[in-house]
């Protein structure tokens, strides 16, 4: 019998639950491997290198139910990898006469490196729809909040006006990004094929006449991408995993940093929809959708870094390089995969408070539209006066306590000049909305 996953994300509520978690959970793996030893008999059938009462032998025999975990993964320790116990239990499974189709001509690699891919291909499924999921509900925010404007902040200050609509449309954006990225790593992750060093020289001693029709035939088994080489120690499928899953968890954290900032107490412009309780502060509502994908956002890159570092195998096969690559890669999918039912939820429920934001443009006193001003008023006292002007309205602005526009109200050298156009920080929001319908075209 299948033994029970002990994977269960007691420490990791980031993706704890999730499709992905599913997806790569051990009993995946196992079915991931079990489901590319099949498909290498069968693929051999299909091109006469074995009979097809084998095929469906091994086929019937590669049940996961059959097959212990915990067994396995204590035995994997003998040959440094779970396919060579699977490999022995599922020759005994598949019988005496069929037995000796199992593995055949193929290496233990060949086996790890296509259940990874389909380990990858099946978690990232779950994940693409999350990322659409939130792509709507972004779409939605940026389209309902085009004109709404809100403090700009650089170097963590107010700047100039923008709006909300225009901020949700560039986390849209990273979302397609990421989704583009994701989808054509999906589609372009290749089945493994070479033998034991890579040249397919035993399924010619097994009688193939054209070896090279093996791999086409194995990966359309798979539903997997023809791989032009074996690719033992080409680990550009592996790379590029580690590439589009850490560009997500990076692009899902650049949305959650900014609800973190815009959720504080004392900015409060958005909120969770529901937010998370604290064991010690019953009045808190934590962001923790926001909290768990930052998490994820963080982790990321180191594990991304194990694999790029990878790419540097020695020889045919290497000792320790593909090995490197399991775990990591089982984090990335299963982090990505949690951050991004995450993001799909934190979008779905995100509340906006535009009247806070209209309050906070105010927080300065109206220094907000400064370069407004400064721009505005250059053509009626000249460049050098209208910066000497502004200054020392700034400076009074903050002592008193006053705001700019009434105090350069005072100034007998703007008489006559009508300030209201320019001192409005809701009018000083350039093109944000023009910006938010481009993105918004996009699909």
């Amino acid at each position: 019998m299948t033994s029970a996953d002990d994977t269960t994300g007691l420490l990791a509520p980031g993706w704890a639950g999730s499709p992905a978690a599913a997806e790569t959970a051990d009993t995946a793996v196992l079915r991931a491997l079990l489901d590319a030893e099949a498909a290498l008999t069968r693929a051999q059938a299909a091109l006469g290198l074995a009979p097809r009462r084998a095929a469906t032998a091994v086929t019937e025999a590669a049940d996961p139910a059959g097959f212990a975990i915990a067994s396995l993964a204590a035995r994997a320790r003998g040959g440094g990898n779970p396919v060579i116990p699977l490999v022995a239990e599922l020759t005994r499974a598949a019988g005496e006469e069929h037995g000796p189709y199992v593995h055949r001509g193929a290496t233990s690699q060949d086996i790890m490196d296509t259940a990874m891919m389909l380990v990858a291909r099946r978690a990232l499924r779950p994940v693409l729809a999350d990322l659409d999921r939130c792509e709507r509900a972004l779409a939605l925010l940026a389209a309902g909040h085009r004109d709404t404007p809100m403090p700009g902040r650089t170097l963590t200050q107010h700047a100039v006006p923008t709006t909300f609509g225009l901020k949700a449309a560039g986390w849209r954006s990273l979302v397609l990004d990421a989704r583009d990225r994701v989808t054509a790593v999906r589609g372009s992750l290749p089945a493994q094929l070479g033998g034991a060093a890579g040249t397919l020289a035993a399924f010619s001693a097994y009688g193939a006449e054209d070896p090279t029709a093996l791999p086409d035939a194995y990966a359309r088994e798979l539903g997997l991408a023809r791989p032009l080489l074996p690719w033992h120690t080409l680990r550009t499928p592996v790379a590029d995993l580690a590439g589009c899953l850490a560009f997500a968890a990076g692009a899902l954290g650049k949305l959650a940093a900014d609800v973190l900032t815009l959720s504080r107490t004392e900015i409060a412009e958005v909120a969770e929809g529901s937010g998370g309780g604290s064991s010690a502060m019953p009045h808190k509502a934590n962001p923790v959708r926001s909290t768990l994908i930052a998490a994820a956002a963080r982790r990321a890159p180191q594990l991304a870094a194990t694999l790029y570092g990878s790419l540097a195998a020695e020889d045919e096969r290497p000792a320790g390089a593909w090995h490197a690559e399991w775990e990591p890669l089982r984090d990335l999918l299963r982090l990505v995969g949690g951050a991004a039912r995450d993001a799909a939820e934190l979008t779905e429920g995100l509340r906006v408070y535009p009247e806070v934001m209209r309050e906070h443009l105010g927080l300065t006193h109206g220094l907000i539209v400064s370069e407004r001003l400064s721009a505005g008023l250059t053509p009626v006292l000249g460049r050098s006066r209208a910066k000497e002007l502004l200054t020392e309205a700034a400076r009074r602005a903050y002592e008193e306590g006053r705001e700019l526009g009434e105090l350069l109200d005072e100034e007998e050298e703007l008489k006559g000049v009508d300030l209201a156009p320019l001192i409005d920080p809701a009018h000083y929001t350039g093109s944000a909305g023009p910006l938010t319908d481009r993105a918004l075209e996009r699909r």
